[in-house]
């Protein structure tokens, strides 16, 4: 935790300090910056090749051939990209015995009524599922992009036959398809809950949190925090 102090032209209001909270790292926020990028990427590059009346996006890329080769490029770059978020953070996205209570006052959440809420850790259960979400989908996305791929289907019919076959990539392409639906619907849920909960985008544009934003939305994480931090340096 440090101490910030609110600036007035050239004068330092010193009346209150701002305490902040560390929250993520240089190398996480520059990891989600690369993920949120490549999903946008990808949903203006698979869009121009989703049907005709959206084919102009390709023009963003260079053209309709351009895109065919780009967009299952960004897509393992997403897939990689979000692979290293997930080795940081699946542990704190596990459920718990508060997030259960949250999920029950929703309305309570929506109101702004905090202080009617349980002490949350980290993220509280709307964030993970938007975490497990992404996880689940992302998954399904890589898999049934490979399989229609073009590039790649001779490698289905060496190590996985029925992968390289018509029905089994149409149905891949139907299921892709509808993936990318899904995770561009919760994207924007993700964005606009990060708006919506004032403070919030802070945390991935300066890597810290106020004092009072971890004390009101997470202060059980807030507790840990200050609790590691008073802890004596083993001998």
């Amino acid at each position: 935790m440090r101490r910030e102090y609110s600036h007035e032209g050239d004068h330092i209001e010193a009346l209150k300090p701002v305490v902040t909270v560390s929250r993520y790292r240089g190398i996480t926020r520059a990891n989600h910056w690369v993920t949120a990028l490549s999903l946008i990427l990808l949903a203006l590059s698979g869009l121009a090749l989703f049907h005709p009346s959206l084919y102009f996006l390709s023009g963003l890329f260079g053209g309709g051939q351009v895109v065919r080769w780009l967009h299952p490029i960004i897509g393992v770059v997403l897939f990689l990209s979000f692979f290293l978020l997930f080795l940081q953070m699946w542990k704190l996205n596990l459920p718990r015995r508060e997030d259960a209570t949250w999920v029950a006052r929703i309305g309570d959440v929506m109101a702004g009524h905090e202080e009617k809420l349980p002490e949350l850790g980290k993220y509280n259960a709307g964030q993970k599922g938007v975490f497990w979400a992404m996880t689940v989908l992302i998954l399904v996305l890589i898999v049934t992009g490979l399989m229609i791929w073009e590039q790649q289907v001779h490698l289905w019919r060496d190590y996985a036959p029925w992968a390289a076959t018509i029905p089994a990539r149409r149905i891949a392409l139907l299921v892709h398809a509808l993936s990318a639906v899904g995770i561009i619907l919760v994207f924007i849920l993700h964005v606009y809950a990060a708006f919506w909960t004032r403070g919030t985008l802070r945390a991935m544009t300066r890597g810290n949190v106020t004092g009072g934003w971890a004390f009101r939305h997470h202060r059980k994480w807030l507790r840990e925090v200050a609790r590691r931090q008073n802890t004596p340096p083993a001998e």
